[in-house]
């Protein structure tokens, strides 16, 4: 008679990886893109780690969402794997699939936890990712300047709202009831300026109310960027774990990521390879 066996427990290996999402691919929201990444993964013929229970899911996470219409050049996904594997040969699995719109770049073993689920002592790991501040820059459409407001009132927009020092939010509670109110601009965007036609802001993600992107320009009086053409792009994604961890020997297969502009500095803590994309 032969008598079923248990399944062995396994480790599981934790990734992390940058990736960029541009194209028609900006035009599909954080659900699609999670669904997106469970197939890509499948295709790469992965040994995923799953959830338990009786729907068992891949083991894939994202630190932040992007949101709709908006282009990212640094995005995080971490995944799970249920065996070993070296970095190098996953990104180019990923590489390999060559998805419309989505380019991968870094690719790091960030962490293990052993068959008993307790992290392995032997290997210098990192926390989950968790969202410590992003980067975005918006480039003035022409057609913007023309119709709606010149440069000149811009940058006194910019400047008007940096001197008052708050910024308004408008939210939605759990009970859909509207709520509003005032954010301090220092704690919440410490970096907002327009070089040129390209605004440029830094926003911190907060315990309380994040400020989204949406209420920077709303409080510029920039709403109608998108409809003119206006592009709203995420150039850096910061972790809260990548401060100082220059001395962590993590296998990191650094990849190039498209970015929209030489203004995407090369300090980002990630220490990710970039170029800029051919205009």
């Amino acid at each position: 008679m032969n008598t079923p066996t248990t399944p062995l427990p396994t480790t599981r290996d934790r990734f992390r990886i940058r990736f960029a999402k541009t194209g028609l691919l900006r035009w599909i929201g954080h659900r699609d893109l999670q669904r997106l990444w469970e197939r890509l993964l499948r295709r790469a013929a992965l040994p995923l780690s799953m959830s338990e229970g009786f729907h068992p899911k891949p083991r894939i996470s994202f630190p932040s969402a992007l949101a709709l219409g908006a282009e990212g050049l640094d995005e995080v996904v971490e995944i799970e794997l249920s065996a070993p594997m070296d970095a190098h040969e996953l990104r180019q699995r990923l590489v390999d699939d060559n998805q419309p719109g989505l380019a991968i770049g870094e690719v790091r073993h960030v962490a293990r936890a052993l068959p008993s689920g307790h992290a392995d002592p032997t290997f210098p790991g990192l926390p989950k990712a968790r969202l410590h501040s992003s980067r975005y820059e918006v480039e003035i459409p022409e057609s913007f300047l023309e119709e709606v407001a010149p440069l000149a009132r811009v940058e006194a927009a910019v400047e008007s709202l940096r001197l008052a020092g708050v910024i308004p939010f408008a939210r939605k509670d759990d009970a859909d009831q509207r709520r509003s109110g005032l954010a301090d601009l220092a704690s919440n965007v410490p970096d907002l300026r327009l070089l040129g036609r390209t605004l440029r802001m830094t926003l911190l993600e907060a315990s309380g109310t994040s400020l989204k992107p949406g209420d920077v320009l709303a409080a510029l009086g920039l709403e109608r960027l998108i409809e003119h053409g206006g592009i709203l792009c995420r150039t850096r994604v910061i972790l809260c774990d990548e401060q100082g961890d220059t001395d962590l020997e993590i296998d990191a297969p650094r990849g190039e990521l498209a970015v929209a502009s030489a203004a995407a500095d090369m300090a980002h803590p990630s220490k990710t390879s970039f170029k800029e994309r051919s205009s």
